[in-house]
C-alpha cells in the first residue's frame, strides 16, 4: 500500500488532512484548523498545505470546501492576492553584471510602498497621483460594477481604487527577475486587490460577525463568522469578492506590462516577453465540484492545481521559486501551497535576524539590504525545498527559478 503523503488530524469535526510531512507546523495553526473543522457546513474535510501557518482570523495555507455558507475570514482581506510570471526570450548571458539599473527602472515604473508618484504629499506613496492611460484602460471593465458596489456599500465610496490599480503595495508583495535552470530570464510578481480588496474583506468579515451575534450563534472562534447562502449578505459578498479578484488579476497584468517595458528600457534591448505566462490567485473563492457536490472553495494561501493547470510557488527573497503543473489530487481539493510560508512572525524576525544574516542570505540578489525588509529575509520562511517535497503528489515542478533582482515595497 502506498504510504499517505499527508497527516490526518481529528478534532471533533471533519478530519484535517495536512500535507506537512517534514516541514514545521505550529500548534497555533493546528488550533485554528481544528476550529474550522468544527463548522457544520464543511464538505468532507479541511486541507492544509505545507506552507500552513497562523493567520488572522483563519489559517494561511488552508483549503476549505463549504456547502450552504461561506466564511469571509477564510479568504481574508487581501482578496485575489496571487502571482504572475512570464518567460522571456532573454538569456542570462545577455544580462549585465550589475543589475542595479534594472531594479531602479522597475521601481520607477511601478509604484510600491515608499516610491510612489506622490512622495512627500502625505498620501499613499504606493499609489498613482493621476492614473495614467494604461491604468485607465485596465479600470474600464471594472468601472460599471464598482459603481454598483459603491452604491450598495457606502464603505467603498472613499477607497483608493483606480489609483491603486497597477501598483504593488508593501509587505511580502514583490517584483522579481529570475533565471531558470536553462538560463532563461523570467519576470515574476506578487500582489492583489490592494486597498479596495482590503476594504471589501474587512467589511464582510464584520457583517458576518454582527449576523452571528444577532442570531445568537456560538462559534469556536468569532473570526469564523459566516454568511449563510440565501441571505443578502452572502450574495453581496460573493459578488464583491469576485469583482475584487478580477481587480487583482488586472492589477498584475498592468504591472507586468510596465515591468517588461522597464526592463527593456534598462537593458536597451527588445525581447519577446510572453513565451509562457501564468496568472493565478491564492486568496480567493471559487465555485467548484468535488466528491459529487457543487461547493464553494475558499483558498487562503493556496493555489488551485487541477490536472495540467499551471501555478507559481515562490520562495522567499534569495531562495528558489517554482513554476508547477497541477496533478489534480482530489484529496487536496486540487490545491497546492502558495509559497514557503512563514516560520516566524514579522515582529519575531525583526528581533532575531541580524543585518549580517540578511546580507549573506541575499548576497546574490539585487534587492534592498536595509532593516526595513528584515521581516522578509529568507530565514523568516520555511525551507522551500522541504515545502516542495511535502507536496510532490499535488504538483510537479516544470521550472526552477532563482531570483537575481527583487523589488519590495
Amino acid at each position: 500500500m502506498k504510504p499517505m503523503s499527508y497527516e490526518v488530524m481529528q478534532a471533533g469535526g471533519v478530519p484535517i488532512k495536512s500535507w506537512t510531512l517534514g516541514v514545521p507546523f505550529e500548534d497555533e495553526a493546528r488550533v485554528q484548523l481544528k476550529n474550522i473543522s468544527q463548522m457544520p457546513f464543511i464538505h468532507k474535510w479541511v486541507a492544509a498545505m505545507p506552507d500552513v501557518h497562523l493567520g488572522k482570523g483563519a489559517t494561511i495555507g488552508s483549503v476549505v470546501a463549504t456547502q450552504g455558507a461561506v466564511i469571509p475570514a477564510a479568504v481574508g482581506v487581501d482578496i485575489g492576492c496571487g502571482m504572475m510570471a512570464v518567460r522571456t526570450s532573454l538569456k542570462a548571458a545577455q544580462l549585465p553584471d550589475n543589475l542595479a539599473g534594472v531594479r531602479s527602472a522597475i521601481e520607477r515604473a511601478v509604484p510600491h510602498g515608499r516610491t510612489g508618484r506622490n512622495r512627500g504629499r502625505g498620501r499613499d506613496k504606493g499609489a498613482w497621483e493621476n492614473a495614467p492611460d494604461d491604468v485607465l484602460t485596465g479600470w474600464a471593465p471594472l468601472a460599471t460594477q464598482f459603481e454598483q458596489l459603491k452604491e450598495k456599500h457606502t464603505v467603498l465610496k472613499n477607497t483608493n481604487n483606480i489609483n491603486h490599480l497597477g501598483t504593488l503595495g508593501t509587505g511580502n508583495h514583490f517584483i522579481e527577475m529570475c533565471l531558470d535552470e536553462h538560463g532563461s530570464v523570467w519576470l515574476m510578481l506578487h500582489s492583489g486587490s490592494r486597498g479596495v480588496g482590503n476594504r471589501i474583506g474587512t467589511h464582510f468579515i464584520e457583517k458576518a460577525k454582527r449576523d452571528m451575534e444577532r442570531w445568537h450563534i456560538q462559534l469556536p472562534d468569532s473570526n469564523l463568522a459566516y454568511l449563510p447562502e440565501g441571505t443578502e449578505h452572502f450574495d453581496d459578498y460573493v459578488q464583491a469578492v469576485e469583482w475584487a479578484q478580477e481587480f487583482a488579476r488586472i492589477n498584475r497584468e498592468v504591472m507586468m506590462v510596465r515591468t517588461i517595458g522597464a526592463v527593456k528600457q534598462a537593458l536597451g534591448m527588445d525581447f519577446e516577453a510572453r513565451m509562457e505566462a501564468v496568472n493565478c490567485h491564492h486568496n480567493y473563492v471559487s465555485r467548484e465540484h468535488h466528491y459529487g457536490k457543487n461547493v464553494l472553495v475558499t483558498r487562503k494561501g493556496a493555489v488551485r492545481a487541477r490536472a495540467g493547470e499551471m501555478g507559481i510557488i515562490p520562495g522567499s527573497m534569495g531562495a528558489k521559486s517554482f513554476i508547477v503543473r497541477g496533478l489534480g489530487n482530489e484529496e487536496s481539493f486540487c490545491s497546492c501551497s502558495h509559497g514557503a510560508g512563514r516560520v516566524m512572525s514579522r515582529t519575531k524576525a525583526k528581533k532575531l535576524v541580524s543585518m549580517e544574516e540578511h546580507l549573506a542570505a541575499t548576497a546574490d540578489v539585487e534587492c534592498r539590504k536595509d532593516e526595513g525588509v528584515i521581516d522578509e529575509t529568507p530565514s523568516a520562511y520555511k525551507p522551500i525545498e522541504k515545502v516542495m517535497a511535502a507536496q510532490k503528489d499535488l504538483v510537479e515542478i516544470v521550472y526552477t527559478l532563482k531570483q537575481v533582482v527583487c523589488v519590495k515595497g
